[in-house]
This record gives structure tokens, C-alpha cells and sequence, in this order.
């Protein structure tokens, strides 16, 4: 990967794997995190690039601590920007540019730790619809998660975010209609992760698309949480995932190498970019009893 560092960003083409089709452009923003970004924003390059339909660029951010008025990527450029970012505050400059491309429209993709970013930014939180960490509590906005199969705001005090031990568990669909789920399985098995859990926030979810049960057994929270949505917010297409925690290396993260998350991921960010989901689901999906992965990244 070549990384300009002056104009902190790296970029990266992949060829069009048909003559007539226009790859969709996308760009990863990256550079600080509580998680291994090392890792995952590598991995989601690869995802993306494997899949054949996108064109990929990567925006570093400085350091903790360094100058970020030299951070200014141009969102205008892509059809897709996929959030891989927990750190310092961007420059009010790149703030407004970043929501200037939201309201016009943009397509984003919230990854995983990303939701726990930018707490204190209203405008932020209503593109996550629901975050954790960084200090949120009841002043953040209500918990969101599902009881009796009907979404339930809880404006009750407490922290937002937590989960418990990493484990494998059930995604349970919740919207089938959305174009992002159209065959996909009611219920599939996910790879070893972090099951967020008790998120708040504006709580501006547009369609529910899948949840999972914070099991008390491993320190969760007892109920059934949303971990993949669509969020309503003007004229952008939003899709957040809070799967994918990154391992230590990029060969060895089951949680991305999952072919649950990878699909779903592919699926969101197209529909982000284009409103349209073209893509068929793989025979190696995963079953509600079985996990499937995907160790090197590469589409059947």
C-alpha cells in the first residue's frame, strides 16, 4: 500500500472487472483509533477491492496529537466514505466539508469503533443515530434495542456503550424489505466479536436490518440490540455496522474474516453509494448453526 503522507492519504485503484461498468469510488478515513485501525482499515480495502466493485482511497489522519488542520480530504470525490475513526477532533474546516457532503447526499458507512467517535459533535451523532463511550449517558439520547419484537427508547440513566466477552452469536433480521437484506437468512451465525450493547444516542435509526441477544452470560446487557441499520438522516445514505472488531493481525481477525460481515458490509456500502444492491448472496453464507469465514478476503 502506498501511503502519501504529505497530502495524508494513500490511494489505491482496482481494475474494472467489466468494460462497461464504473467502479464505485470510496474512501476509507482512518488513522487514529482505540482499535487495531492498522489492521481494519486494510482489511475493509481488501474487502471492498475483492469484491470488484470499487475503487478504493485511504485518508490517514496525523497522529494523536498532530496537526490536524493538515487533515483535508476531499468527500466530494467519492460515492462512499466508510468511517474507520475514533481520535482526535477533525478542523472545523474538514467538519463542515464532512457535513456539507452529508446533507448533499453522500453515502457513508459506519464501521464498528467509529460510533464511539466525536461525542460531543450533535451533527455527528444524528449520522451515527447511536453511539457509545467518549462520556455518553442519558444526555446523549434514549437506548435503543428490540423487546417483544418492537423497537423500544429507553430514556432511563446509565453509560452508553459496553459489551461483554467476545463470542460467536445469532443475527436475527429484523427489516427484511430493505434492499441490503433481499436473501439474506433470517437468522445467521457470526464469527467471534464484540456484541455492542446499550448504545444511545438521537436514535434516528431508519430501518432496523439485524440484531443479536446481549447475553447476561457474557457480561451483556440481557436484551436484543441493534448492531446493523440504515439511519435517517436528510438526503444521505447511511448504513453503520457495529461488527468487525479488528485482531491482531490482518490474517488473524475472525470477526472481519467472518463471510457474514464481509457480505453485509459489501451489501451496505453499495446501497450507500447508489441506492441499489446488484450483488447476489454467496452460497458460503453463514447458517443460523454455522459460521463461515473467509481467511483471505478473496470472493468465491
Amino acid at each position: 500500500m502506498k501511503k502519501i503522507f504529505p497530502l495524508l492519504a494513500c490511494f489505491l485503484l482496482v481494475a474494472i472487472t467489466t468494460a462497461n461498468a464504473r467502479p464505485i469510488k470510496a474512501l476509507i478515513v482512518t488513522g487514529q483509533n482505540n482499535h487495531n485501525w492498522q489492521v481494519s482499515h486494510i482489511v475493509i480495502e481488501k474487502i471492498l477491492e475483492n469484491s470488484g466493485l470499487f475503487e478504493v482511497d485511504c485518508a490517514i489522519t496525523p497522529p494523536k496529537g498532530g496537526n490536524m488542520a493538515e487533515f483535508k480530504p476531499d468527500f466530494d470525490k467519492y460515492q462512499v466514505v466508510i468511517l474507520d475513526y475514533n481520535g482526535d477532533s477533525w478542523s472545523d474546516e474538514t467538519n463542515s466539508k464532512f457535513m456539507d457532503y452529508v446533507k448533499k447526499g453522500g453515502g457513508i458507512v459506519v464501521y464498528h469503533a467509529a460510533d464511539n467517535a466525536f461525542s460531543g459533535w450533535d451533527e455527528f451523532n444524528k449520522v451515527i443515530a447511536l453511539g457509545g463511550w467518549e462520556n455518553r449517558n442519558e444526555k446523549s439520547g434514549p437506548y435503543l434495542y428490540v423487546k417483544d419484537g418492537k423497537i423500544v427508547l429507553d430514556e432511563s440513566p446509565g453509560v452508553g456503550g459496553s459489551h461483554g466477552a467476545q463470542h460467536e452469536y445469532i443475527m436475527n433480521a429484523f427489516d427484511k424489505k430493505h434492499p441490503i437484506m433481499k436473501g439474506l437468512p433470517t437468522h445467521w451465525k457470526h464469527a467471534q466479536d464484540e456484541l455492542y450493547d446499550r448504545m444511545r444516542g438521537p436514535a434516528n435509526i431508519k430501518s432496523l436490518l439485524y440484531t443479536a441477544y446481549s447475553s447476561p452470560e457474557k457480561n451483556g446487557s440481557g436484551r436484543e440490540e441493534p448492531l446493523i441499520f440504515t439511519v435517517d438522516f436528510g438526503k444521505a445514505r447511511i448504513f453503520h455496522t457495529m461488527l468487525g472488531h479488528a485482531g491482531a493481525t490482518v490474517e488473524d481477525s475472525p470477526a472481519m474474516q467472518c463471510t457474514g460481515f464481509q457480505v453485509t458490509l459489501l451489501r451496505g456500502a453499495e446501497w450507500a453509494a447508489t441506492g441499489k444492491v446488484t450483488q447476489k448472496v454467496p452460497a458460503d453464507f453463514p447458517t443460523a448453526t454455522t459460521v463461515s469465514m473467509r481467511k483471505d478476503y478473496k470472493q468465491p
